[in-house]
């Protein structure tokens, strides 16, 4: 069972809770993840199925009281210059801050496609800078991390570190995928980056005995998290998996936003939403 965290800890501010477009993306309905070797599912969106657009979405955040708002890449229906400008606006007027485009494809470590993925990934950092956002968090590959495979990412992330900075953006990148599979990896990626590149640290993608354990060991370099949450088949959160992954966030001295992660079964987006807010700020108080 769970038992509280370090001494001290304080409540978590409303502030720092974010929401990602994958909470959403049953709402959005359904839009087909693609990256540089499968663009033709670009804007597979079923309007009948959907229950709101993307540009409506910053204002169904702020009414639910959230101000801060990540963006799946392949939500972005169009990249013209107008519908961009529009989906700024929205986010704007909405008062929602645009923390991160999460842009959830392409392998820097491919060795056939590697550098046409990494262009691909540099024109979605663009539309990054042209919505405001200020991070862009990418893959840092999907080879297992063998030193062909991290000598690969760490050039990579050096070059799309640099070409992210000039469009004053910063460039993160995630527990996630094979490359960064392990703390191991994780540590020697961000180690080799010298400070330019930030991670942000998902509860759910590491599993297993050693979870936690991992988890704390690359803790302390997280800029930004991921929190989310494991539902059973019953809609029932696991409260004691949560509890302990903010205890290793807030006891290394993590102050970045939470954005709040849900792809449960029940398909009412938003109550499952509220369901991981509650866990959130009423973390410590338990």
């Amino acid at each position: 069972m769970h038992s509280p965290g370090g001494k001290g800890l304080a409540m978590i501010d409303q502030q720092r809770i974010s929401v990602s477009t994958w909470s959403l993306h049953r709402t959005l309905g359904r839009p087909a993840p693609y990256g540089p070797d499968n663009e033709a599912a670009r804007g597979g969106i079923a309007p009948l199925t959907s229950a709101a657009s993307l540009l409506e979405l910053p204002r169904m955040a702020a009414d639910f009281g959230i101000h801060k708002m990540e963006i799946c890449h392949f939500h972005i229906a169009e990249r013209t210059p107008e519908y961009i400008a529009c989906l700024r606006r929205a986010l704007d007027e909405a008062e929602v801050e645009l923390w991160s485009l999460l842009i959830d494809g392409g392998d820097v470590t491919n060795p056939v496609d590697g550098a046409r993925d990494q262009r691909w990934i540099a024109g979605w950092i663009d539309t990054a800078c042209a919505l405001g956002a200020r991070h862009a968090r990418v893959i840092a590959g999907k080879s297992a991390p063998e030193p062909r495979a991290l000598e690969a990412s760490k050039q990579a992330m050096s070059y799309l570190c640099r070409y992210a900075r000039a469009r004053d953006v910063r460039l993160v990148t995630e527990n996630w995928h094979a490359l960064l599979s392990t703390p191991d990896a994780v540590l020697a990626l961000m180690e080799s980056q010298g400070g330019e590149l930030g991670l942000c640290l998902d509860f759910g993608n590491w599993e297993g005995e050693s979870k936690y354990r991992n988890l704390a060991a690359i803790a302390p370099l997280a800029e930004s998290c991921h929190a989310k949450c494991h539902f059973d088949e019953a809609g029932r959160p696991d409260r004691d998996d949560y509890m302990r992954c903010l205890d290793i966030l807030e006891n290394a001295g993590f102050d970045g936003p939470y954005a709040l992660i849900y792809d449960g079964r029940d398909a009412d987006e938003w109550a499952g939403l509220a369901v991981e807010r509650e866990m959130v700020l009423g973390y410590p108080s338990r």
